[in-house]
């Protein structure tokens, strides 16, 4: 699941790289049988610790989004992509890329990329993102990841998610599918220029209709 809110962030990135060649381009597109007692601990530790590392590498993600810089004037809007997303990109490329539509782009000193799109362009951008969250979203229910998940929606402006599961309580993979959750939101936000407080996270019992656990990106790193 992380992967796949890196993936959606990449593309983000590459649709801003190029602003497309139309105004659609422009803002895109465990378990196996123990034999022993002893095996299936040692299973539990490593896959533990592997998706420790992976709410890690989430947590590191998130945080770089930041980086991302929007400044929405009153006619356009400015978006700067940091260096380590730009990758090794020049001038002539960048302008070749964006020629067709208009939308300027600036390779920076610091090897960031600084774009400048219409409104209209940046709405278009915020309706593709919003469109391959939820479609990611969408793919999590009843995949060989998240096998017990009925349900995955989230409100307007990804603040709020509800994940709805066959589980009395959430699984670890599904326990750990938050970070992609705060990532999502993060994403949606940082390129709307817009700041939030708070991300939001409840899973609910498919039988029941309980909530069984609710998770609040606020508190990470206040444990």
């Amino acid at each position: 699941m992380k992967k796949k809110a890196l993936a959606i962030f990449m593309a983000t990135a590459l649709v801003l790289s190029g602003c497309g060649s139309s105004e659609a381009q422009t803002t895109s597109n465990q378990t196996k049988e123990q034999e022993d007692v002893t095996e299936d601990t040692a299973e539990s530790e490593e896959t533990f610790n592997e998706d420790s590392s992976e709410e890690n590498e989430a947590s590191s993600e998130l945080d770089s989004l930041g980086d991302i810089e929007v400044d929405d004037n009153l006619f356009d809007v400015t978006i700067t992509i940091p260096a380590d997303y730009v990758s090794s990109t020049t001038q002539e490329e960048l302008d070749a890329e964006v020629a067709e539509i208009g939308c300027k782009a600036t390779l920076n000193d610091d090897g960031s990329a600084t774009y400048v799109m219409t409104k209209k362009q940046h709405r278009k951008l915020m309706d593709d993102i919003a469109t391959s969250i939820n479609d990611s979203l969408n793919e999590m229910v009843g995949s060989g990841d998240y096998p017990n998940i009925t349900s995955v929606t989230a409100n307007s402006d990804f603040t709020e998610f509800t994940v709805t599961t066959k589980n009395t309580e959430p699984d670890m993979s599904e326990s750990f599918a938050v970070m992609s959750f705060y990532m999502f939101g993060g994403l949606y936000h940082i390129f709307d220029g817009t700041t939030v407080d708070n991300i939001h996270v409840d899973y609910v019992n498919a039988d029941s209709g309980e909530v069984i656990s609710s998770a609040d990106s606020a508190d990470m790193g206040s444990n």
